[in-house]
């Protein structure tokens, strides 16, 4: 990302897309591909050719990022727009051209050394032959030319460092991407939120911001230029507004809704001891998302009664190797033991689409469309190994506590099958080697995301203990929308109609087999969401820590009349618009 060295006096507002409520106030950090260190290391013969398909495929990876950086770019203004492009453009030519692919494919073949240092290398050359000459324009594509090299560099290394380490504390991260992997490695007592020109609403590193109550906004177009470091930066991730370098008024304005809004999380957190129970006394049990095992303390102190849905990916996440048996058994240990009792939800390993993990190396591969290839319990079930290792530290970790396995992804009864022989088989082993499991198989459930496994909810009962929605998915893949592409981010909707009879759908399923039925997607922490969910039969809601008391509050506010009166209303209608003004008003009309 080309950031701008000037700084304009005037207070400049910017707007992106919503994900991540909340205000935060702090000095920009500008996130960029300088700095990047650069290993070197010789490549043994017979692993030149790897090399050369890593450095091509980082090739066709920088060219997609500019293609969807120009895209962006055509919402600046005309003058803007065009000064960008032309210069996203100059950056896909010099990757397409022989000097600098051609050379570093020459150095990785006959100097056997790795990618990222070709590539510094042949930058290092051709920039030093632009600057001799006595040619203006050449000379100021040097810059150009460091540019594509070190984008090239970051995406080899993906994310192997941590693009962090130096943010000052309160930083507001500015950049052009923002992963699942980036989030991962963010601390929230140092960043106070960020906003990025790339993703959606709904896409995993929007969750994971939610998950540890950053303020975000993603998919802000004009903010490829225009912020430098320590800038003072505004972010209503309430709003998707960016505010920079405000002006005393503004600042005063939103440090005052910042205290608003602290003041009001503390009296919501007065909530965490009262029942979740509706206003007529049924019982709702609100669990929590984990995205990473530091929020488990979140939990509970906003009162989750459990984990209905722990993401198991951070552990596969910015390291070069993968974790083993122990490494992951004393995670899940660790877990176990801080909810003393209440139930660990363990989901296995969910790694494709934008969750990638460079640890699995050519496990995953490249899919020409990542989100419907190989990942999940597809890719477990390729490569069994992975899975049964992360089994059997699953199986360890339920000697010591209630812990059930969710499996991600399912689309075939069969796989559902397959995964308990693999169980099965595992806990075998561990018996041989003297290890303790529980006295019992722990329940197994299937993620239900994919609209042939709703369809097919009744069959998957017979062979699943329990089932969880995963409404994410489910409104990706039914509306078949990338739910972390900022350009269809308007289309994503979990309330469309078809979305919302599939989720009525399995949850009848689950009542008909007598099975429990939770919904963890993001619409679970929706408050607008729980009376048609109640209303549709749902007990269990699991969701980001910070939006249980939200929910909580909700279901308190709400009568199961009310609410089985709202879900009719709700699924009587048929346009996507009548929905949203139902869900909006709320159930309070029907109460007068």
């Amino acid at each position: 990302m080309k950031i701008s060295d000037s700084k304009p006096i005037d207070e400049q507002r910017l707007v992106g897309i919503p994900v991540s409520p909340g205000i935060a106030i702090g000095p920009a950090f500008v996130i960029d591909q300088h700095g990047v260190p650069v290993p070197e290391y010789a490549v043994p013969a017979g692993q030149v050719d790897k090399e050369l398909k890593r450095f091509n495929a980082a090739v066709a990876k920088t060219q997609k990022q500019l293609s969807q950086l120009r895209q962006k770019a055509e919402a600046l203004p005309a003058g803007a727009a065009d000064e960008i492009s032309l210069l996203l453009e100059a950056y896909k030519g010099m990757l397409s051209s022989a000097r600098l692919v051609g050379g570093v494919e020459s150095l990785i073949q006959n100097e056997r050394i790795n990618a990222e240092a070709a590539i510094h290398r042949q930058i290092t050359a051709i920039a030093a032959s632009f600057a001799a000459m006595d040619d203006v324009y050449l000379a100021a594509r040097v810059a150009d030319v460091r540019g594509v090299g070190e984008r090239l560099i970051r995406n080899l290394l993906q994310q192997q460092y941590n693009p962090f380490a130096d943010a000052p504390e309160n930083s507001i991260l500015i950049a052009e991407e923002i992963t699942p992997a980036d989030t991962a490695l963010m601390n929230p007592e140092r960043v106070a939120g960020f906003a990025a020109v790339l993703g959606g609403a709904e896409g995993h590193a929007a969750i994971m911001a939610r998950a540890l109550g950053l303020p975000a906004a993603l998919g802000v177009t004009a903010m490829i230029s225009g912020i430098a470091n320590g800038d003072t930066v505004i972010i209503d991730g309430g709003q998707g507004l960016i505010i920079v370098r405000p002006e005393p008024a503004t600042l005063q304005h939103y440090r005052q809704e910042a205290a608003k809004q602290a003041r009001e999380t503390r009296r919501l957190k007065s909530l965490r001891d009262v029942p979740a129970v509706t206003s007529d006394g049924v019982p709702v049990t609100l669990q929590a998302n984990l995205e990473l095992p530091r929020e488990a303390e979140s939990a509970l102190e906003a009162g989750a009664s459990g984990i209905g849905l722990l993401r198991t990916e951070f552990m596969f996440m910015n390291r070069a190797t993968l974790p083993d048996e122990d490494e992951q058994f004393d995670v899940l240990r660790q877990l176990v033991q801080a909810m003393d009792g209440r139930p660990l939800t363990v989901r296995t390993l969910d790694v494709g689409g934008e969750k990638l993990a460079t640890a699995l190396g050519d496990a995953v591969g490249e899919s020409v469309n990542p989100a419907l290839g190989l990942r999940a319990i597809r890719l477990g079930l390729r490569e069994p190994k992975l899975l049964e290792t992360q089994l059997a530290a699953i199986l360890r970790a339920a000697a010591l506590g209630p812990v059930r396995i969710l499996v991600p992804m399912v689309s075939s009864v069969a796989q559902m099958r397959q995964l308990r022989e693999h169980v099965m088989q595992v806990e075998r082993r561990l018996h041989r080697r003297g290890l303790k499991t529980a006295t019992a198989i722990p329940p197994i459930g299937a993620m239900i995301e994919i609209p042939g496994a709703a369809l097919a909810a009744d069959a998957f009962a017979k062979v699943c203990d329990f089932f969880a929605i995963g409404s994410n998915d489910l409104t990706q893949y039914t509306l078949a929308i990338d739910r972390g592409d900022e350009r269809v981010a308007d289309l994503y909707d979990p309330f469309h109609p078809a979305v919302l009879r599939l989720i009525q759908f399995t949850i009848a399923a689950a009542w008909r087999a007598n099975i429990s039925v939770s919904l963890c997607g993001e619409m679970a922490g929706d408050p607008r969401a729980v009376p048609l969910l109640l209303g549709l039969g749902l007990r269990e809601f699991s969701m980001a820590p910070s939006r249980l008391p939200l929910v909580k509050q909700e279901i308190r506010a709400t009568s199961m009349p009310q609410a089985v009166a709202f879900a009719e209303s709700i699924m009587a209608r048929s346009d996507e618009a009548d929905i949203k003004l139902l869900l909006d008003r709320g159930v309070e009309p029907m109460k007068r």
